[in-house]
């Protein structure tokens, strides 16, 4: 009977393996739960984590002992293609990645069900039986918590190595002299403006920007660890945060000389608390500059005039029409071929034509803002021009694509009011059928439902199609688009975006432009 009982257990470690792979997903999106967000998460989820199949283990009780056995296996092995089937139907845009910190979290977890299995096994009885069956039962149940606790007991551990990567970086940051640090931060435009200035200063200098989205500390350190090389001539730091003293922490890390601060906006209120956290978070960046170093400011945001700002360091505003501003663009041509505007420099009264294939007025700030720093650090403008024109387009931001005969423009990666509208404008000045796909905009607060009620009675003036994903998540967009009595023939609603694309295909018409407006990352599925 004994090797029955461990035959079965082999089934459910199995479940139990594939079941906490979901849970452990959740956790790695959820920031490993920095701020309690996995906890929130579970708890904002807690019909398809607590109403489960798992909950049918309370009858191992009334079992007879000697089919507890196969009923018990049984079970596990329906339980294991039920929740495969679940997970399924779920969109996955970002799957799990198995980073070291990962793997070392599924060992805990699996050390954590055999604390619990072992003991039965060292002490094995046919007639507690129903009783081992129904404590596990209650472990897989609670799977969700496991990870958490997993989570816990690795942090000393995670500590440890992240101090030992952070000292690497520091050693190898720290030992080249003579590298130009820049570091940016804003509430939008970050990575825009990050690789504008990347592909300008590369005309000039050997530069080095960090990878895709990488603003974390851990984004900064596997950046400087893996891919910065001493033949680099600058470093360009992008810096993301969620809550004050994040940016103070990354200037303390990276000491930057320049900085650029593109916008304060809305992006992250939940986090934050208010707009004033945010600002103050923004300006950490500014207020960690020496003496000696150039801060990029945006005198188009109110934010950022009306901030007393402490640093003594050089400011170097620009700004789209404001001539006060130190480098101002004018004369802009905006187009579905992208970008022409006329630079100019207040000091020296320069002026430059510049062009990009980037669509979309709010790349005029994030290249403007590029310029003005790349001026600074001497660049002729000839060479910026050079540079602005070799811009390339960022995947996820605008980018225009081919999806069979439609024309995609993806802005994945825009999650905020402003980026939001400025896409729609975008899609607005293309020639044919305009269909928008959103589940709308996330983490704003208690302004979370003006924004998105807002972004519907915009897309209502624009859009010939709209497919919302997500019915309680576009709610607000919904009744934006109600409000601008917005014919609601032409209105889509899905619970998943993979199912979006045949639907664009059966709405086009013979020129299409779809705009693919923000993706949730997949803790929002609905």
């Amino acid at each position: 009977m004994k090797i029955y009982f461990l035959l079965s257990l082999i089934v459910y470690l199995y479940y139990i393996i594939f079941k906490s792979k979901k849970y452990l997903h959740m956790l790695q999106q959820n920031w490993y739960n920095d701020g309690n967000r996995y906890l929130k998460w579970i708890l904002n989820n807690s019909i398809k984590t607590f109403l489960t199949i798992e909950l049918f283990t309370l009858l191992f009780v009334i079992v007879p002992y000697k089919y507890v056995i196969s009923i018990f296996t049984i079970f596990y092995i329906i339980a294991y293609y039920v929740f495969k089937n679940r997970i399924g139907k779920e969109q996955s845009k970002k799957p799990l990645v198995i980073t070291s910190r990962v793997k070392r979290l599924y060992v805990t977890v699996l050390i954590l069900y055999l604390l619990g299995i072992v003991p039965m096994i060292i002490n094995y009885s046919e007639d507690n039986l129903n009783f081992y069956y129904l404590y596990l039962g209650l472990l897989a149940y609670i799977n969700p918590f496991m990870i958490m606790v997993a989570n816990i007991i690795n942090k000393p551990i995670e500590k440890i190595v992240f101090n030992h990567y952070k000292k690497l970086a520091k050693k190898k940051l720290y030992s080249m002299n003579n590298l130009i640090k820049i570091g940016i931060t804003g509430s939008y435009g970050k990575t825009s403006t990050k690789n504008a200035l990347n592909d300008i200063l590369n005309v000039k200098f050997n530069s080095f920007a960090t990878e895709k989205s990488f603003n974390t500390m851990n984004g900064l350190m596997i950046s400087i660890n893996n891919k910065l090389d001493k033949f680099s001539d600058v470093f360009i730091a992008e810096m993301g945060a969620f809550r004050q003293g994040e940016i103070k922490e990354k200037c303390d890390f990276i000491r930057p000389q320049y900085g650029i601060l593109t916008t304060v906006g809305t992006a992250h209120l939940e986090s934050f608390g208010s707009q004033e956290n945010i600002c103050k978070a923004k300006f950490e960046l500014i207020e960690s500059l020496p003496d000696n170093g150039i801060a990029i400011l945006n005198m188009d945001d109110e934010y950022q005039v009306n901030y007393h700002i402490k640093s003594k360091c050089k400011k170097v505003w620009v700004s789209i029409g404001n001539k006060k501003a130190d480098v101002c663009a004018s004369d802009i041509k905006l187009s579905s071929k992208g970008t022409k505007f006329t630079c100019t420099f207040k000091d020296t009264k320069e002026k430059i034509e510049l062009e990009t294939k980037l669509l979309g007025s709010a790349n005029v700030y994030n290249i403007l803002q590029a310029v003005a720093l790349a001026y600074e650090l001497g660049m002729t403008l000839e060479q910026i021009a050079i540079g602005v024109r070799k811009i390339a387009v960022i995947e996820h931001r605008l980018e225009l694509k081919k999806y069979g005969d439609i024309n995609i423009i993806d802005d994945a990666y825009n999650s905020n009011p402003v980026g939001s509208s400025m896409a729609v404008d975008v899609l607005g000045m293309m020639d044919g059928k305009k269909i928008i796909v959103t589940p709308g905009m996330i983490e704003l607060g208690d302004k979370q439902y003006e924004y998105n009620m807002e972004f519907g009675r915009h897309i209502a003036k624009v859009c010939d199609e709209v497919i919302l994903i997500g019915e309680e998540q576009t709610k607000p967009i919904l009744d934006g688009l109600k409000k601008e009595k917005y014919s609601e023939e032409h209105i889509y609603i899905l619970n998943d975006v993979k199912k979006a694309f045949p639907l664009i295909k059966k709405l086009s018409g013979k020129i299409t432009y779809a705009l693919l407006e923000n993706d949730l990352p997949d803790i929002f599925n609905e």
